[in-house]
Parts: C-alpha cells; sequence; structure tokens
C-alpha cells in the first residue's frame, strides 16, 4: 500500500490548504492512502518511515523540537519527497540542513507575476518525457540552487525587471538524492489556479510518482 503525508501551512498567499486538496486527489488517483494535515507538528505526530511520499507545503515555516531531524532523517533513510514553489522552496529560510535536502531556495521573483517560458532540458527523462516548452504565467523564481542538482526545466531571465541578470538560466524542475531517498522540487505552482495548466500539473504528479519510487 502507498502512502503519501502532506503537511501544509505558513504564508496563506499560497493558499496552502487549498493546493494540499488538489494534490491529496492527485494521490488518491494513483492508488495512495494520503494523510493531509496542518502544520508541522504532523511530523512529530507520525512514524515517517511509513511513508513513501512526503510533500511539504509550507512556505516561510519553521520547525519545533526535532521535527527538522524526524524529516530529514527519513528522506536519508529511503522515504520520497516532492515539493513545489515556495511551498517546498522557501519553506525555512533558517533550516540550510532543509535547504541542503531540497537542494534550493527562493531569494526573489523579479516582476512578481509574469508571463515567461519553461524549457524542457532533458527530454529522456521520464518526468518530463514527451512535453515541450511552454508558455506560462505567474512568479519566475529566481534562485540559490544545489549544482548536483539533475535539472529537468529551465527558465531564462529577460533582464526587463532586474537589468543585470539579463539571459541567466535557472532551474525550474529538478530531481536529487538526499542519501537514499528521492527529492523533487518544481518552482512552478504559487496557488491552486497554477493546477489548471497541463504541463505544469502533469511534471509535478510524476515528479511524486518518482519521489515515491513508482516511476524508475
Amino acid at each position: 500500500m502507498l502512502k503519501a503525508l502532506i503537511f501544509w501551512g505558513g504564508w496563506a498567499g499560497h493558499q496552502p490548504k487549498e493546493c494540499a486538496d488538489i494534490v491529496a486527489q492527485m494521490l488518491v488517483e494513483e492508488g495512495f492512502v494520503v494523510y493531509v494535515e496542518e502544520g508541522t507538528q504532523a511530523l512529530a505526530k507520525h512514524d515517517l518511515s511509513e511513508f513513501n511520499l512526503i510533500v511539504p507545503m509550507v512556505t516561510m515555516g519553521k520547525f519545533e523540537g526535532d521535527q527538522a531531524s524526524k524529516l530529514l532523517n527519513a528522506v536519508k533513510n529511503g522515504v520520497g519527497i516532492a515539493g513545489f514553489h515556495g511551498g517546498a522552496g522557501d519553506s525555512f529560510r533558517d533550516h540550510t540542513s532543509y535547504q541542503y535536502m531540497i537542494g534550493g531556495q527562493w531569494v526573489a521573483h523579479p516582476g512578481n507575476k509574469i508571463h515567461y517560458t519553461v524549457n524542457i532540458t532533458k527530454p529522456s527523462d521520464p518526468i518530463v518525457a514527451g512535453l515541450s516548452d511552454f508558455a506560462y504565467m505567474s512568479e519566475q523564481y529566481y534562485m540559490h540552487v544545489d549544482p548536483s542538482n539533475e535539472v529537468l526545466a529551465t527558465t531564462t531571465f529577460t533582464g526587463e525587471h532586474d537589468f543585470w541578470i539579463e539571459g541567466t538560466v535557472m532551474p525550474v524542475v529538478w530531481k536529487r538524492h538526499y542519501g537514499k531517498g528521492r527529492v523533487f522540487y518544481s518552482s512552478l505552482g504559487h496557488d491552486p489556479k497554477e493546477f489548471e495548466v497541463p504541463e505544469m500539473r502533469e511534471i509535478f504528479r510524476r515528479g511524486m510518482l518518482w519521489a515515491a519510487g513508482v516511476i524508475r
């Protein structure tokens, strides 16, 4: 039986509860038993080793007690983790060990919500196979990223809003390992409406399945 834990909270602007409900339904359709819980206290409540997948949705959150070590150790020992946008890429600003695991940290989105292009860079990978470059409208995340990430999609900044980053190619979708665990991240998904973009939704669906070990 496949099991997933979604824990949500943090900054309300990303509508984490609504996003959690969407992702939970996606996982149910893939055969998962899904636990959806508010707050990082879910990490202390459960034996995390029982899950195949953990999905954090806590923008600008904070860990309490041993919550961080429980999460990091679970992933290090083989539990998959998949996240998106600020819910995973701007979750725990004061916790560098979490950032080391997830593979990056948000630092800016010049121009706020804008039109930009997402470029598929590794079409042979099953997470993005069959997908083409696509137009997107959201916050174009500028991130500090781990060079060991396996990057699957990127975006290029035009410099229209911050001239000094013109031409910068920024990872949008990546996967990596943390110990025995699989880590997937996509910077797409500011709010629930973005799950209506077919490419965004499909990439995250496949990314979760990869992190859980369903897709090899």
